[in-house]
Formats: C-alpha cells, sequence, structure tokens
C-alpha cells in the first residue's frame, strides 16, 4: 500500500552509537582499547531501526498505533542515496549548541540483520570533541529521519501477546531516508528485540520544535497528518473515532503544553527561558 506523501517522521532506538578509532592503515580497532589515547581519528558507528520489532506508537499527530519496519524497507533508499546522501546530525539539527552543523560523512550505509548500520567518521570540531565522551560511555540513543514510502496496515488485527490493546498494526515496507544520528532522548527506545514500549512520538517533539520557526509548515502538516488519521481510524486525545476505545487517557502531553519534552530533554518554553537567560536570540 502507498503511503501517504510528504510527511517527514521520527522513530529511534535505545541502541547507543559506539566509537571506533582509524589508524593510518585504516584498519579499525575497538573504542574499548584504553590504548587509543586521543580523540582524533574518531568514527562512529550507529544502529538506528530495530527490524521486525513491534513498538507502540502515541502521538497527537500521528494516533496510537503498533509499528514494525521490515527488513528490506532501507534497500532502495539506500542505494539511491549513497552513504554520504544521507545527512548526520546531533538531535536532528535541533540541538541547543551543535544547531544543524554535520557531525560527519557517512562511509558505509547498509542494511544488516538485524538494523540498517552506517559509520561515520567525525570531523575534527569542537561540537564533536564536546559529544566524543558521551558517545564513548554509551550516553546517547539513536533516531532517524524519514518518509513512508510503502505500508500494510491491519486496522483490526485483535488482541495478541504483542499486542494486548488490540491495537490497529502498521508494518513500514520501503523508506525515504533523509537524516540519522545520535540522539539525546531516543524517540521510541525498543531496547531489545521483542519488548513492547510507548513513548512520546518523535514526530509531537518535531511539530512543536516547527510551530515556533514556520507556523505554515505546522498548518500543512496538521491537515496532512488529519488526512493520515482519518484513512485509518486513528484517533488523538482530542478527538473521538473508531480507535477512541483504545485511548482512555492520554499518555502524551498536548501539542503547546510546556511539559512536553523534546529530543534535546527541554520544552519550547524552557528552551526560550534557557535562551533569554544566557542572551542568546534566535
Amino acid at each position: 500500500m502507498a503511503a501517504i506523501r510528504g510527511l517527514k517522521l521520527i522513530r529511534g532506538a535505545a541502541m547507543a552509537p559506539t566509537l571506533t578509532k582509524t589508524r593510518a592503515d585504516v584498519d579499525v580497532v575497538d573504542a574499548g582499547d584504553t590504548a587509543a589515547a586521543d580523540d582524533t581519528g574518531q568514527v562512529m558507528t550507529v544502529e538506528f531501526s530495530r527490524f521486525d520489532t513491534w513498538y507502540e506508537i502515541d502521538s497527537w499527530w500521528e494516533g496510537r498505533f503498533l509499528e514494525k519496519t521490515a527488513r528490506g524497507s532501507f534497500k532502495r533508499t539506500i542505494k539511491a542515496l549513497g552513504p554520504a546522501g544521507v545527512k548526520v546530525l546531533f538531535n536532528h539539527g535541533r540541538d541547543f549548541t551543535i544547531d544543524q552543523k554535520s557531525l560527519g560523512v557517512a562511509t558505509t550505509l547498509e542494511e544488516r540483520e538485524t538494523s540498517p548500520y552506517m559509520e561515520v567518521p567525525l570531523l575534527d570540531t569542537s561540537y564533536n570533541r564536546d559529544l566524543i565522551p558521551g558517545l564513548r560511555a554509551g550516553a546517547y540513543g539513536s533516531s532517524f529521519m524519514f518518509e513512508v514510502v510503502r505500508e500494510d496496515w491491519n486496522h483490526d488485527p485483535g488482541v495478541s501477546d504483542h499486542n494486548p490493546d488490540g491495537l490497529p498494526e502498521r508494518t513500514i515496507k520501503e523508506i525515504r531516508l533523509f537524516e540519522a544520528g545520535p540522539v539525546t532522548w531516543p524517540a521510541n527506545p525498543d531496547a531489545t528485540a521483542g519488548l513492547r514500549s510507548s513513548t512520546r512520538s518523535g514526530v509531537d517533539w518535531l511539530m512543536d520544535s516547527l510551530r515556533e520557526r514556520d507556523q505554515d509548515q505546522v498548518e500543512e502538516l496538521q491537515r496532512s497528518f488529519a488526512a493520515f488519521r482519518a484513512m485509518h481510524g486513528l484517533s488523538t486525545p482530542s478527538e473521538e473515532g473508531p480507535a477512541s476505545r483504545h485511548r482512555p487517557t492520554p499518555k502524551t502531553p498536548a501539542p503547546g503544553d510546556e511539559s512536553a519534552r523534546h529530543v534535546d530533554g527541554l520544552s519550547a518554553a524552557a528552551r526560550r527561558r534557557r535562551m533569554t537567560l544566557l542572551g542568546v536570540k534566535r
């Protein structure tokens, strides 16, 4: 089934990006080798989507349903773009200090057995040097921004072990990849295969961020997400519909709620307060 185009989504996993250190002969040694003395020549490896693992989407914009990404869904976009065609950013380019500066240019991007896999030689910059201790300690998760090209839906799957609430189930069959990288708060921490988890959708904080920068785009996306929910009978806490029985109480903050958490851990209001204290204007 073809998907509604133009909807940029964010998903992630608690799979931590790791570091390796390249030597002059291009061999790669494990980052756990404490003999590696300096922070230059570091290569970040990222796995950012656990294949064939159900996770719950609980979003004001997307609605509530289960989703999984099928193995093979990245192959066409990887072939079309190549490793260098995918942006590598921290917190999707919305970090308070790094903003949209590139972490590096990927040299490897491929599907592996359990996840897409990327290798990124980090640029020798001050902001990457600031990130290296956290990357080395496994302090970050991983996330990616994409558009769904093909999908399959089961709108009435019934109750099962992986779906005790009988939520609609979406299987993503093909993806158009835009960007991937480390994040402070992964949008969908499915730490191990077979574990379901419910979390605030990355789309929700993305819409909050866009609201501050491009209200016209927000309004256009509102219409697109409304069409998406209507097509699949999905509801949000602000509306009633066929899936309302699955959602007796909202699990996520309403759009614009100051308690809403971004991937960088700050609400829009908290970010504005911090920037005011620091004397920064945007």
